[in-house]
């Protein structure tokens, strides 16, 4: 994969607040022709988890706006996109119900925006029968990216967590890390594993603690974490879960007794304010899209378009700007389509299939998706360390390096992409 030029500076968050503060007057959607989209609807779906342990809807939230701003501007050849969400709620019985109902019960043409730690370990056989793919975005579990029908646009907790620890073994000095993850095989258990492998096959050491999603103690995980010998102590959780660790070593004052690094959900405008000045310029995290710095065209263009037709309250993070990103591809790739066929799943597969070399300079290098069963465009980022007002840029656009990624650099290679 080839890595973009990135901008490097200490800048805080002015003029980029959660309330959306606009880097760009107007929105650029689509066609972008001014005219409302009408006639018979595209049915798109999406499926977000909203409930304990934390709410992925960020991304549907944002691949809504995106889309209700191409409606806004001539729509896919004149017809809108009907954008279809539900809610797993964390539940397997509710994620299998919100796929059978789009992809079976409804004529969707593909499903945009996906984020859960359940439907895709649920749903991947689902979506590979029936053919239909998943332009995801807010990917958290091995499924997802070890499945011939979905492709994300985010990185997911094992990139993330490795881009991390690779920084804190380079840069920090890191020696023995300790993991703090979900006790969830596929999420937590498997992304740790690979932060452990890493620092074992680079000649350190590594250990887990593992979280109980439905009653969480992050107390007793902290104490394990903290009792392990560790030099450095990896967050490998959801964001409120994330803080609450934070709080409770703070009120160890634990700070500089450890190295304190954390995958993307660390990554938020809200954050930096909720930690507290204890802990300005002692967290490192991992960006898996472009810091809200590296203030590109697409970046510009993401907040004008959450202005534009999001929620205030809708989050301003890497989800949002992943499902932007996945909405943004999709729409270019719809357009780019007969008319005649957008409305035929099996084409609309295709296309999505023959996408590669999209770029943004939300991302480290080009998106694609190919024939394969496996899918991970994106395994290159950002570090960043919180300080007052938001984030520093420590490290530009970076590969991380894992034998995990050995097939898909070789289908990036195979692809003309490297």
């Amino acid at each position: 994969m080839k890595l973009k030029t990135a901008l490097s500076a200490a800048i805080t968050l002015a003029g980029v607040t959660a309330g959306g503060q606009a880097l760009a007057a107007d929105p650029m959607c689509g066609a972008n022709t001014g005219e409302a989209a009408s006639g018979d609807p595209i049915l798109v779906g999406g499926i977000h988890g909203n409930a304990a342990p934390g709410d992925f809807s960020a991304a549907t939230d944002a691949a809504k706006a995106y889309f209700d701003c191409v409606n806004a501007n001539g729509g896919i050849n004149g017809r809108p996109i009907e954008y279809i969400i539900e809610n797993d709620q964390w539940n397997p019985e509710l994620a299998a119900q919100a796929a059978a109902k789009l992809v079976n019960d409804t004529d969707t043409v593909a499903l945009v925006a996906n984020g859960s730690f359940i439907e895709m370990a649920v749903n991947a056989g689902t979506y590979a029968e029936a053919d239909i793919m998943v332009m995801a975005s807010a990917c958290a579990i091995s499924e997802c990216f070890e499945s011939s029908n979905i492709v994300s646009t985010n990185q997911g907790p094992l990139p993330s967590n490795l881009g991390a620890v690779m920084y804190a073994r380079e840069e920090l000095g890191a020696e023995n890390i300790a993991c703090i993850g979900l006790n969830i095989p596929n999420n937590g258990i498997w992304s740790c594993e690979a932060a452990i492998n890493y620092m074992e096959e680079n000649g350190g050491t590594g250990s887990m603690a593992l979280i109980n999603p439905g009653a969480p103690d992050v107390n007793s995980a902290l104490l394990e974490a903290v009792s392990s010998g560790a030099d450095t102590i990896l967050i490998n959780q959801p964001a409120g879960l994330a803080l609450a660790i934070l709080k409770a070593a703070e009120e160890q004052d634990l700070r500089d007794a450890f190295n304190w690094i954390a995958p993307t959900p660390l990554y938020d405008l809200s954050i930096p304010d909720q930690v507290g000045e204890y802990w300005h310029g002692h967290v490192y995290v991992n960006a898996e899209l472009a810091p809200f710095q590296v203030n590109g065209p697409d970046a510009q263009n993401w907040i004008a378009v959450m202005d534009a037709y999001a929620r205030p309250e809708d989050p301003r993070d890497t989800f949002a700007q992943a499902g932007y990103l996945s909405a943004k591809f999709f729409t270019e790739m719809m357009l780019e389509m007969d008319p005649a066929d957008v409305d035929d799943r099996a084409k609309v597969a295709d296309a999505i299939r023959a996408i590669k070399g999209k770029t943004s300079d939300l991302m480290c290098g080009p998106y694609y998706v190919g024939d394969a069963d496996f899918h991970m465009p994106n395994h290159a980022g950002y570090m960043v360390k919180i300080i007052e007002g938001g984030y520093e840029i420590v490290r530009d656009c970076y590969e991380y390096d894992s034998s995990y990624f050995d097939p898909h650099l070789k289908l990036e290679a195979e692809m003309g992409l490297q």
